[in-house]
């Protein structure tokens, strides 16, 4: 029995769901594959899936093997490609993940250029506030908010990720200046989604932090939705500044600022990471594009 060929079809069954749909991506009969799953599971003594007319679904004992065997998959394939790459130039598909936001507003502005500078590599993006696992789920580079996270990676930081809070001068013209942050809850806001909830406006007052969020108008986890209700006046927004950056240069808002700082953590070093897995930095795409986005994004505004 080819053990490791076993591995990726079982693998591959088991985030399907199917048998079919994973012979289609191995482009083998489907009778071919359940039979190395099931010598697989001979070899084991153990059944890995359970069997039924719509679905296959992972036993017990087949998700701890599943997560097994996907880590070692991962590692031989990430080994494969370093000594496979070693000393030639990007190609190749590369995978990056980031937050919607980010993405949009000055990730996906700078891969054209990258596209120019290796035309070999192919660009696979996905913007997503779901949170991706590098290596799990096939992810090169994923760019990430929140806090340095735990998973076994090298963790950059690129710029700071502080919220600030900011409304037109239309809006501030009609509602008046928060006279300090628990006026913020007479007000109409424009209130984030974060993948863990609703992002609460706090404020450390009299010793002691408060949610001074206003009245929520609107929320959304798409910013420039809530960004574009808030040049068009209808209440008072807070999202990083390098969200909001472009429309404070052209005036369409303004930063407020109260004696009593707004925040949407109490914990002040948030940030926007870039994360990579360690053992693939020398992957010349890997190495090209780290290096590419660290040099140009460290220079926008933080």
């Amino acid at each position: 029995m080819d053990q490791l060929k076993a591995m990726r079809y079982f693998v591959k069954v088991a985030e399907t769901g199917s048998f079919t749909k994973a012979a289609q991506h191995f482009d083998v009969p489907a009778s071919s594959l359940s039979r190395r799953v099931a010598d697989l599971e001979n070899h084991l003594g153990a059944v890995l899936l359970k069997r039924s007319t719509r679905v296959v679904r992972l036993t017990e004992i087949g998700r701890v093997y599943q997560q097994q065997v996907r880590d070692i998959l991962a590692r031989l394939s990430a080994t494969d490609e370093l000594v496979g790459s070693y000393q030639s130039k990007p190609m190749g598909q590369l995978k990056i993940s980031a937050t919607v936001g980010f993405g949009e507003s000055l990730l996906l502005p700078l891969m054209d250029e990258f596209s120019q500078r290796y035309p070999d590599v192919v660009l696979d993006i996905e913007l997503s506030d779901a949170l991706s696992a590098l290596g799990r789920d096939d992810v090169d580079i994923a760019i990430r908010g929140g806090y340095i996270p735990d998973e076994r990676v090298v963790a950059v930081k690129l710029k700071d990720n502080r919220f600030i809070l900011a409304a037109s001068p239309h809006y501030l013209d009609q509602q008046g200046m928060p006279a300090d942050a628990l006026a913020l809850k007479q007000h109409n806001g424009l209130l984030y989604r974060a993948p863990q909830g609703i992002l609460p406006w706090l404020s450390f007052i009299e010793g002691k932090w408060q949610d001074v969020s206003p009245q929520a108008l609107a929320v959304s986890n798409a910013g420039s939705w809530l960004i574009d209700k808030a040049i068009k006046g209808q209440g008072l927004i807070m999202l990083p500044r390098w969200a909001l950056q472009k429309a404070l240069d052209q005036g369409l808002l303004l930063e407020v600022t109260l004696p009593s700082p707004v925040a949407v953590s109490r914990n002040d070093t948030l940030g926007i990471y870039l994360l990579y897995p360690q053992n693939r930095y020398q992957v010349p795409k890997i190495k090209a594009a780290v290096d590419f986005l660290v040099a140009r994004l460290s220079l926008t505004v933080s």
